[in-house]
């Protein structure tokens, strides 16, 4: 593989679209000669301890409610063996080959910061096992999100020993395509076989736990914050398309420009609103990119748009802001020790320290936000549909945006699965970091459900990016009704990007399929790089 497509761990400068293209375009990963002397360097502490027969947490002793536990020299290996099959308890659908790979990826290079004390020897033979695409079923509940994401990260561990089960892509209907621009809709139903038969087949050796390793495998946030890092990946993404797709909306429906002036934004000066509305001027009527609907429509007695239209800066904008807020929160969780007890090796101390960095709380509370912001974006999108649907809004469209109202009934019952969509999104935001269950006999007696907090918000975003794809869809259909008048450049490009996958519809016709290839466009990101290809021009 290209060095271009390796991504060097060291625990410090790990970024989401790093982490993205190891999850989701198959890149390897490396650690260099200076990261492993620093795993040693950790591992030598360990290595002390055992020869100096302290009773130290995690290395001689039991877990939890078993702390106080002491563990015979002859059993400290058999104590992580054990430690990993017991918490190996997950339940529900397996984490996706990606959401695993990022998994796994997350937590070497947790591991590579040196803090955990696991073998050099280890670290390499986990390395190999991501890069060779042995990814280990993962099911995707049972975390309370601490002491860390115990339950997954211990699936994880349990198929790199060579017990339980891995992804088996040796058939050829099978075949693994890590690529964010594949058909992220189709059903791949892939087969797992016994880890140790998938590690023999790729000629890879299964790990070894010696002392506190296996607690060095599983303590750790990195569930939590790889499903984090894909939902703020998404997020992006989505927050500038949801602007394009408002564009279309607007044009559609004979928007005024005015609300979006400079000198409104610059009087309440938010980041995110600022950007917001000045990218809507880009996409808009103006000297560069003239709209024929605009023009057309110079004469107008309307004095101001609905708030669905006139206020998307100030909505937009916060989700924005927001974005930015919890990705500051998931980089820094990506590249932070939160193992439990620690490692040093300094002038100050040589040795290990119990604490609590293994918490979620940070990364949970950040993701409930991340939830409650994008889903504003499904929000008022539905309510755009809306205007777009109902006649007595939409400034001359037919109702349901189809000819021969009654016979066919057009996009009726889009709207609806819009509003169902947008409906489940207000359940799913409640804030799953809100919770806590005392476990582990009361010794580990606040948790953070930051699992839950990942896997909901991930929920959401696809909810939200369905309702942008009916919405685009509508509003391309809108746009046809309004021919000859052309929108702007821009605009236009992202209309002939949705009509070379969907056809205008002329009368009733099966419209999931429609919708299905809207929502792969902006998930791709490619609606996106069509506008960006024209503005950069």
């Amino acid at each position: 593989m290209s060095s271009d497509k390796i991504v060097y761990l060291n625990g410090n400068t790990l970024k989401i679209d790093e982490l993205i293209n190891i999850g989701y375009r198959g890149y390897n990963v490396a650690i260099t000669q200076e990261v492993e002397e620093l795993i040693q360097k950790g591992r030598n502490v360990i290595d002390d301890i055992l020869k100096s027969e302290k009773t130290v947490y995690g290395i001689n002793t039991g877990f939890g409610l078993f702390s106080d536990v002491i563990i015979p020299p002859d059993q400290v290996k058999m104590l992580q063996v054990n430690l990993i099959r017991s918490h190996s308890s997950g339940v529900g659908t397996p984490l996706t080959p990606e959401r695993t790979r990022m998994l796994l990826a997350l937590r070497i290079n947790v591991l590579t910061k040196g803090y955990s004390g696991i073998t050099l020897e280890t670290v390499k033979r986990a390395i190999k096992i991501l890069n060779g695409n042995c990814l280990p079923l993962v099911p995707e509940k049972g975390t309370v999100g601490a002491s860390g994401d115990l339950a997954p990260l211990s699936h994880l561990a349990l198929g790199m020993m060579g017990e339980g089960k891995m992804y088996d892509f040796s058939e050829s209907n099978n075949t693994f395509t890590s690529n964010l621009d594949i058909d992220v809709l189709e059903y791949r139903n892939f087969k797992f076989s016994p880890a140790n038969e998938i590690l023999k087949r790729q000629n890879l050796t299964p790990i070894e736990l010696n002392a506190k390793e296996g607690l060095a495998l599983i303590n750790g946030t990195q569930l939590i914050t790889s499903l984090g890092a894909e939902a703020v990946h998404r997020c992006r993404v989505l927050a500038e398309t949801a602007n394009i797709i408002t564009a279309m909306t607007f044009e559609a429906l004979k928007g005024l420009t005015a609300a979006y002036h400079p000198l409104i934004h610059a009087a309440r000066p938010h980041s995110g609103q600022g950007k917001v509305a000045a990218f809507l001027r880009s996409l808009l009527h103006s000297d560069r990119f003239p709209s024929e609907i605009t023009l057309a429509n110079k004469d107008t007695k309307k004095v101001q748009d609905s708030y669905t239209l006139r206020c998307v800066p100030q909505v937009h904008g916060i989700v924005f802001d927001t974005i930015e807020f919890v990705q500051g929160i998931i980089n820094t969780e990506m590249n932070s020790a939160t193992d439990n007890p620690m490692v040093f090796d300094t002038e100050e101390l040589c040795g290990t320290i119990s604490g609590g960095n293994f918490h979620g709380e940070y990364p949970a509370k950040a993701l409930d936000y991340l939830t409650i912001g994008i889903h504003e974006l499904s929000n008022i999108s539905e309510r755009r549909l809306e205007r777009l649907v109902n006649s007595q809004l939409s400034d001359g469209l037919p109702s349901f945006l189809v000819n021969g109202g009654g016979l066919n009934s057009g996009f009726m019952i889009a709207h609806c699965t819009s509003a169902a969509l947008v409906s489940e999104n207000k359940v799913l935001v409640h804030p799953s970091s809100a919770d806590t269950i005392s476990t582990s006999s009361a010794k580990e007696d606040h948790v953070s459900m930051g699992g839950w907090s990942a896997r909901k918000c991930l929920n959401v975003v696809e909810n939200v990016e369905n309702v942008l794809a009916i919405e685009l869809l509508a509003a391309c259909q809108g746009l046809d009704f309004r021919r000859p008048l052309k929108t702007t450049e821009p605009l236009e490009a992202v209309y002939q990007l949705v009509r070379s996958k969907v056809t205008f519809m002329d009368k009733d016709r099966f419209i999931q399929p429609d919708i299905e290839e809207v929502y792969k466009l902006i998930r791709s990101g490619q609606v996106l790089n069509v506008v960006n290809s024209v503005l950069n021009k």
